[in-house]
Parts: C-alpha cells; structure tokens; sequence
C-alpha cells in the first residue's frame, strides 16, 4: 500500500507538471499570435502568465517581454490609462527588479509626466545597473539639468565661500560641537567638511530624491558613506530616537538662498532649534 501511494502520488505531481508545461506553451503561442496582431495588451497578460509559472523561461523571453511591456505602455499613454501604465511597470520590475532597460523606460514615462524627481531616481538606478547605458546617463544628466539649482553649481566653484564654512564648522567643532545635523545637504559638502574637522557624529538630510542620490554618490567616493548618515527627508521630519539617536549640538545649511523664505528654511531652523539641538545650559 505505501508503495502504491507513493507511485500515485509521484503520478500526480507528474501530471501536474505536464500540465504546467502545455499552458506556458500555449500562452507563448498565444503571445505571439497576439504580438502579430499587435494587440499588446492581451500579449503582455500571456507573458506574465508565463513568467509567473515558468520562472526559468525569463532570460530566453526576456527582449520579447519588454518590447511587448513598451508597446503596451506607449498605449495606455495614449489612452491616459496612467495607473495602468504604473502598474504594468510595478509587475516588470518585479519580475526583472535588476533591468536597467526597463528602469529606464518607466523613468522616461515618469519624466513625461512632470515627476522629475522620481524619474531622476529610476535613471540614477538604470546607471547604476549598467554605467555604460547612454541612454539611461542622457536622462539622468538632462534631468539633473533641471532638478540641481544653478545655484549649486555656483557655491561648489565658490572656493572663498566653501573655505569659510569649513572654518566655521572647524571652530565649532573644536569648541566642543561634535555632533552635526546638515540640514538640506545638497552634494554633501558640508557634512564632509564636519567630518574632515573631528565631528563624532555626522547627519545629512536631504528631501531632493535627486539630490540625496548625488550625496550619497559624492560621500562614497570620498569613503566616509560609514561616517556620515544620510537621510532622505525634510527635516521637519526628523524625529529622535528613530532617525538620530540624539539632539545634536551643531546644525549646519547652505539653503539660505533667494529662496529663503519659499524652501521654509526659517520653519526648519525653528524645527531644529526646539527638537534637534542641544539647548544651552
């Protein structure tokens, strides 16, 4: 009897397999008949269906998948079906979370669509993919064109200004400030000047997706992404224990600008006065 129960469920579980096999076959046909005609929706349906019960099969599908997925957004654009299109993206990037292609293409609909900061953020991942991706480099760098103020490019050069920060936060820190929140970062210039002086403990925020990914490009390549902790948020945001551990005793900006008033960099300072800073004795 054991024996008998074993061989039938060894049938069984053939059987199963047998059956997994004929429905991938017949939606890959099915795809490709609907690939012909070129209805890409009903196509793109058929290769996630395949995907999903043939894992194994997703290097030999994959350029097909994807011409299939870009034909069928370029559609559900036109019919500003907007979330559709998101979501057919959300499904791709689950099945292939490493494609820079497909990384790219999402990141080139969410620019199209005014969402340049998300969209910097799916460039930035498509470079880091495959650094010799032009396209996705093309777009990373004609986003960044419109998400890093003029201004930034301005104060880096500035080598006056920048020398006269680091001697600011030099004092401090040698008069006993050893710890440092840098509101609104940018590149993270500041936080490495606090590092580069003997600040203990160094936080950045930084609520730009854009420019959070720059910093954090910026500190790695000066190696201290283990000495300074980045954080992509508003600093209104910022709430102790769960982002720092502590009040810090300095809080170092660069966001006094002509947009002073309009970046609410006065809220922030106040925010940071009352919740983040060590008061005075």
């Amino acid at each position: 009897m054991p024996n008998s129960n074993a061989k039938l469920h060894t049938n069984h579980r053939g059987g199963r397999e047998a059956s997994r096999r004929e429905l991938v076959s017949r939606s890959l046909q099915s795809a490709q008949h609907c690939l012909e005609n070129q209805d890409f929706g009903t196509a793109y349906a058929h290769y996630l269906l395949v995907l999903n019960l043939a894992p194994e099969l997703k290097t030999t599908v994959k350029e097909t998948f994807q011409f299939t997925l870009f034909k069928w957004a370029e559609e559900l654009d036109s019919l500003a079906r907007i979330q559709d299109l998101f979501n057919c993206y959300e499904q791709a990037l689950e099945l292939y979370p490493n494609d820079e292609v497909i990384c790219n293409s999402m990141g080139e609909h969410l620019f199209r669509m005014g969402f340049r900061d998300e969209a910097a953020g799916y460039f930035h991942k498509a470079v880091k993919l495959n650094p010799d991706f032009a396209d996705a480099k093309e777009n990373f760098y004609r986003v960044a064109n419109w998400l890093v103020e003029r201004w930034h490019f301005i104060m880096l050069n500035d080598a006056k200004r920048n020398l006269t920060y680091l001697r600011a936060i030099e004092n401090a820190v040698h008069s006993g400030s050893k710890s440092v929140l840098d509101i609104g970062t940018g590149t993270g210039i500041l936080s490495m000047f606090a590092k580069k002086v003997g600040a203990s403990f160094v936080y950045a925020c930084e609520l730009s997706k854009t420019m959070y990914e720059l910093a954090r490009d910026v500190v790695a390549a000066n190696n201290m992404e283990r000495e300074i902790k980045l954080l992509h948020l508003k600093s209104l945001d910022i709430e102790i224990p769960k982002h720092i551990p502590e009040r810090v005793s300095l809080v170092v900006t660069e966001t006094v600008d002509a947009g002073l008033f309009g970046e609410g960099i006065v809220e922030s300072l106040i925010h940071a006065w009352e919740h983040l800073l060590l008061q005075p004795k």
